[in-house]
């Protein structure tokens, strides 16, 4: 079994604040994905394309666990592409100021066989660029 991909960086807000962004899709469509069926209940599966027109990558994810305000895992996968799932799980970890949120994300050698556009180096630089700049900058300019 591979290493699973894991991004941490530290946000300047309190945990309640990213929770919020993390589980309202109200909130998600301006830093994340516009996910209309997301619902932040174990259980519930939701679907997403990437931003813009091409809609070419499927994402379909079902929630796992649900913990408010500490973690949400979910299944990640792409069903136009591959039967095989990965895992993400988001956890929030309360610092001294601000809150250290980690993604981990599992099981990323299921995609292996789908091309450059699922590596391991895809998925990394992603993740960072969602979490470390598409989100820190979302939190830390509505935080006031």
């Amino acid at each position: 079994m591979d290493t699973p991909i894991i991004v941490q960086h530290k946000i300047d807000a309190p945990i309640e604040k990213i929770w919020e962004a993390l589980t309202d899709k109200n909130k998600m469509k301006s830093w994340y994905f516009d996910i209309e069926d997301f619902e932040p209940q174990v259980g519930k599966v939701f679907n997403f394309y990437e931003p813009g027109t091409e809609k070419k990558y499927h994402h379909r994810c079902e929630i796992l666990e649900m913990i408010p305000q500490k973690r949400m895992k979910h299944t990640w996968s792409y069903p136009d592409y591959s039967k095989l799932k990965t895992i993400v799980t988001w956890e929030l970890i309360p610092q001294e100021e601000g809150t250290l949120v980690k993604l981990t994300h599992e099981g990323i050698e299921n995609f292996d066989r789908l091309g450059s556009s699922f590596s391991r180096e895809s998925f990394t630089e992603g993740w960072n660029g969602i979490i470390g700049k598409s989100l820190k900058d979302y939190i830390e300019k509505n935080n006031g």
